[in-house]
């Protein structure tokens, strides 16, 4: 028994829902399906905004950790210094003193390391989860952008079929070939599958989204030819040879001075 009370429910919950379709104003309906994408689209936004919002964090985080790795090391060496100092001139309980010191300013120096390559891991992941927040708005930008174009030619296509039904309704009214029954004439079974024939080529259409398809494969076929030539440039940088060996110790603890979080000096 409750297998069929919930048949009938679904089955008049279709019934219901078909005829409210057949009756409903699509121009209403084109709204509320902008609407729900506009929606759609502003949480997209809201949600990448916060992704990126996490890099710049981080990227803040990192300039601050790099400063206290300096600092550390700058103390560390000036300990070492005054230890080596005190120990040429026989102060031998000065430079256990300041050999204290530094050995604690190394500890430090280690553990702030140690959260550096922490921070530049996370950051390494925040980066591409920001590229990919990035991508995703802008392809939902064209996609929103195509819906919006796609209104208002339906809206158009609305009009003029309402149109088309006022002179067809004001033809068949000055007929004096209209039945008196209620038969309906050949001509508006042929009204009536030409409408059916048409909504369904326009649902068809609406399916499709040819245009917007070849818009994002256009675009990720430009995307993928700039990051070809980049991985090219990148190669012919590498085939020229390792760095200069003057680069110092200290260019592994800091930021390249383009990074976004780091401000320039």
């Amino acid at each position: 028994m409750a297998n069929v009370v919930r048949k009938l429910y679904r089955y008049l919950s279709a019934s219901a829902n078909r005829k409210l379709d057949e009756k409903a104003d699509p121009r209403v309906q084109i709204d509320q399906a902008i609407t729900e994408a506009q929606r759609q689209h502003q949480a997209l936004v809201q949600q990448a905004a916060a992704v990126v919002g996490n890099q710049r964090q981080l990227e803040m985080r990192m300039a601050r950790q790099i400063d206290e790795v300096e600092s550390l090391t700058e103390s560390a060496r000036q300990a070492v210094l005054l230890a080596d100092a005190a120990s040429s001139n026989g102060e031998v309980d000065a430079a256990g003193r300041y050999e204290q010191t530094a050995q604690a300013f190394a500890s430090q120096l280690v553990a702030a390391e140690g959260a550096l390559d922490d921070l530049k891991a996370l950051h390494q992941q925040a980066v591409l989860s920001a590229e990919q927040a990035r991508r995703a708005v802008e392809d939902n930008t064209l996609r929103l952008q195509g819906q919006l174009t796609e209104r208002a030619r339906l809206l158009t296509q609305i009009e003029h079929a309402a149109m088309q039904e006022q002179m067809s309704k004001a033809l068949d009214g000055m007929s004096q070939l209209t039945p008196p029954s209620d038969t309906p004439t050949l001509a508006q079974v042929r009204d009536k599958v030409e409408q059916r024939y048409a909504i369904s080529l326009g649902r068809h259409e609406l399916a499709s989204q040819g245009v917007e398809s070849r818009m994002l494969e256009i675009r990720r076929a430009s995307l993928d030819a700039k990051a070809s030539n980049r991985l090219a440039e990148i190669r012919t940088a590498l085939s020229a040879g390792p760095r200069a060996d003057g680069a110092g110790s200290g260019d592994q603890l800091s930021l390249d001075k383009g990074s976004p979080g780091r401000p320039d000096a």
